[in-house]
């Protein structure tokens, strides 16, 4: 059974990971009407993969005698001057969702939840990944710099990337 502290920190994390699937296909749609094919495709994927985060925190709250809630989400921005801009736009959330999940994981131990302190080791990994990958993808783009070439090509590998990172799996 959960402790109400645990289940409204889990209901926050639940509403941030809907936030960051939106925001994902925000900048999904900015990159796919820019023409950039590959970072949008990249993006839907991330989408898809953080509603997947959230619905896995549902079920975890709800299989736990607690009321997973669905509620409104902050829009997103839905702009960028740039796609080097917007890949910053985006590490600097998953480092925010990152101490969100630290939060939650200190919150567990405190309350001596350990269930729930098991179950959040996932996310813990799979953040490591997301900041890797967003770091990876903003280094080459800083390599690109201005050049319409490396553009196009970073454009196309953007769809292969894989990351290994210490948590040791791939992030997609």
């Amino acid at each position: 059974m959960l402790s109400k502290t645990i289940e409204a920190a889990l209901n926050k994390q639940i509403r941030i990971e809907a936030e960051s699937s939106q925001i994902y296909l925000a900048m999904a749609v900015w990159a796919e009407v820019k023409g950039l094919e590959g970072v949008s495709m990249f993006m839907y994927d991330q989408s898809n993969e953080e509603r997947d985060h959230m619905l896995k925190l549902v079920k975890f709250v709800n299989e736990r005698g607690g009321h997973a809630l669905i509620s409104d989400l902050s829009a997103p921005n839905v702009t960028f001057n740039s796609f080097k801009e917007m890949f910053e736009k985006l590490l600097e959330h998953e480092v925010m969702v990152s101490a969100s999940i630290n939060e939650l994981v200190h919150t567990s131990l405190q309350e001596k939840d350990y269930a729930t302190h098991n179950f959040l080791q996932w996310y813990v990994s799979e953040q490591i990944e997301e900041e890797a990958t967003a770091r990876t993808i903003l280094d080459k783009i800083n390599m690109i710099g201005d050049d319409k070439g490396g553009l196009y090509l970073f454009d196309r590998d953007i769809q292969q990337l894989t990351v290994i990172t210490s948590a040791g799996s791939n992030g997609q």
